[in-house]
C-alpha cells in the first residue's frame, strides 16, 4: 500500500512538474507582441491638465500605440503634486514594473534626487528612458505690465515670481537671487503652471519662475503675439535661436563654482519632455518601446497633430537621454555641496 502511495505520490509531482514547465515555458517566452496585444497603457503626467506636459502626453498617447508592437491601447493620466516628486514616487515603487506605465517626468527630478530633496523616494538612475521630446529651453518670464525688460533691471526692482513648490521655477529663481543678486521675492503654494498663469493674469505674482519656451510657443501664443511676455533668463546649455538676445541663466554666475552649479541645474533641460519606464522592465519591452517612441516621433500624423498644436519635437532616442539624466545625479560631489548650500530650503 505504501508502496502504491509513493507511486502515485511520484506520478502526481511528475505532472505538476511537466503541467509548470508546459505553462510556464510559453509565458518566459512572450514576445513583446504577445505581451502588449491587448493591453492598456497608462501614460502617467505629474502636473495638472493644460500644460505642455500634458500637451506632450495626450500627444504621444494618441499616436505612438500603433508602433508599439501588439498595438496597445494608450489612455493619459494626470497625477500632480510635490512639483512632480508624487508621481515620480508611484512610478518608482508602486506602478507595474511590466512595461504598462510609461511616465513623462518632470525635468527636474534629477537634480531634486542629487541634492537630496524631502520626500523623494526614487533613483531615477534606475527609471529607462524610452525617448525625449524637445530640447527646449527653460525661461523665466516677467508680466508685461511690471516695465522690468531685462534681468539686469532685477538688480535694482523687486519681482515677484511665482512657482509651484519644488519645481524648476522656484530653483531657478533662488539661483537668480543668489548667485545673480536680484530682487526677487518667490510665491510658491500653486499646485501648476497653469495656476501660475492665472495669478499672473490677476497681478497676484509679476512672473512666472519657470515653463520651457516650448510650452509658452504652444499654450499662449496670443501672450507673445501681443507681448505680455518678457522672457528674462532662459536655462539650457546653449541659447536657443529664437532667443539669441536672451541670456543663460549659467552666464549670470560670477564664479567657476557658481557657474558650475548653474550648468548643474540647466542640463536637465536638454531631457526637458521625456518619457520614462519604472525600473525592473523587462529588456525586449524597454527595447521595443523605444523604437515605438521613436517611429512615432517620425509618423506624418504625429507630427501634424503636433503643428497643429504648436508643439515643437526634436526627438532624442532613450539611449541619449538616459546618459544625460544619469551625469546629472552623478554630479561631482563640489558642486551638489555648492547647489545644498544654495538651494537647500527648497529641497528640505
Amino acid at each position: 500500500m505504501k508502496r502504491v502511495a509513493r507511486t502515485l505520490y511520484a506520478t502526481i509531482a511528475c505532472a505538476a512538474v511537466a503541467s509548470t514547465v508546459m505553462f510556464a515555458t510559453p509565458l518566459a517566452a512572450q514576445s513583446p507582441a504577445e505581451f502588449f496585444k491587448g493591453k492598456t497603457l497608462t501614460i502617467l503626467i505629474g502636473t495638472s491638465p493644460g500644460n505642455d506636459y500634458d500637451f506632450r502626453g495626450r500627444l504621444i498617447a494618441r499616436h505612438m500605440g500603433k508602433h508599439v508592437p501588439g498595438e496597445p491601447q494608450l489612455v493619459p493620466r494626470n497625477m500632480p503634486g510635490g512639483g512632480g516628486v508624487v508621481a515620480t514616487n508611484y512610478v518608482a515603487n508602486i506602478s507595474p514594473r511590466d512595461g504598462t506605465t510609461l511616465y513623462m517626468i518632470m525635468s527636474n527630478m534629477m537634480t531634486a534626487q542629487a541634492m537630496g530633496m524631502q520626500g523623494a523616494q526614487f533613483d531615477t538612475r534606475k527609471f529607462r528612458w524610452i525617448g525625449n521630446t524637445t530640447s527646449s529651453p527653460n525661461v523665466v518670464n516677467s508680466w508685461h505690465t511690471t516695465g522690468i525688460a531685462k534681468i539686469e533691471q532685477t538688480k535694482t526692482q523687486e519681482l515677484v515670481l511665482g512657482a509651484p513648490v519644488g519645481t524648476a521655477g522656484a530653483l531657478y529663481a533662488t539661483a537668480l537671487q543668489k548667485v545673480y543678486g536680484a530682487k526677487i521675492k518667490l510665491v510658491t503654494g500653486y499646485p501648476g503652471g497653469g495656476e501660475v498663469n492665472i495669478a499672473m493674469e490677476r497681478g497676484e505674482v509679476q512672473g512666472r519662475g519657470s515653463n520651457s519656451w516650448s510650452s509658452w510657443k504652444s499654450t499662449k501664443p496670443d501672450w507673445l503675439k501681443d507681448g505680455k511676455l518678457n522672457i528674462l533668463v532662459q536655462v539650457g546649455l546653449t541659447r536657443d535661436k529664437e532667443l539669441p538676445d536672451v541670456p543663460l541663466l549659467l552666464e549670470l554666475a560670477s564664479n567657476d563654482l557658481d557657474r558650475q552649479v548653474l550648468r548643474f541645474i540647466s542640463a536637465e533641460t536638454s531631457i526637458a519632455r521625456a518619457l520614462v519606464a519604472p525600473p525592473d522592465v523587462p529588456a525586449d519591452r524597454i527595447e521595443a518601446l523605444r523604437r515605438a517612441f521613436d517611429a512615432a516621433m517620425k509618423d506624418p500624423e504625429l507630427l501634424a497633430d503636433a503643428a497643429k498644436s504648436k508643439i515643437d519635437i526634436d526627438a532624442m532616442r532613450g539611449e541619449e537621454a538616459q546618459k544625460i539624466a544619469d551625469a546629472i545625479v552623478d554630479a561631482s560631489p563640489a558642486v551638489i555641496a555648492r547647489a545644498r548650500e544654495l538651494f537647500g530650503e527648497l529641497v528640505k
